[in-house]
């Protein structure tokens, strides 16, 4: 089944295969939170060749917690955060599961980065959780 995203204005979409969706994950990590202005991102691990957008992108690379290589896409008019990857592993896309047009079928697995989560915005305890970020 077939899955669409939007940023707020709609200048860029995504379409995604539900089926090919390798996980659902909610990230603790400090760039999440400054990304979101909250305390989590919640994102959907999609390999990259089942992932496809039309719009235009910008892109922001940041050097993360971990040392990885973090490409944020986002859209320009709006600033919408849409996806994500990381050029060590750049056959995923990490997807922000609020930009769904349905997300009502995300079903998430797990926490990363609870050694960052904030007190405001706790580890959500029934998911397991590691205190960074997993191996791929």
């Amino acid at each position: 089944m077939t899955e669409t995203g939007t940023c707020l204005c709609g200048q860029l979409t995504y379409t995604i295969t539900r089926e090919k969706v390798i996980s659902a994950h909610h990230c603790h990590c400090k760039d999440c939170q400054r990304v979101t202005g909250c305390g989590k991102a919640t994102i959907l691990i999609v390999p990259s060749e089942d992932f496809s957008y039309e719009g235009e992108a910008a892109r922001h690379l940041t050097l993360g917690t971990d040392g990885g290589h973090v490409w944020r896409e986002f859209c320009p008019t709006c600033g919408s955060q849409i996806f994500s990857y990381m050029e060590e592993t750049p056959h995923f896309r990490f997807v922000k599961a609020g930009s769904l047009s349905d997300s009502s079928w995300v079903e998430v697995s797990s926490n990363f980065w609870t050694c960052s989560a904030e007190p405001w915005s706790p580890v959500d305890e029934v998911l397991p959780g590691v205190e960074r970020n997993p191996g791929l």
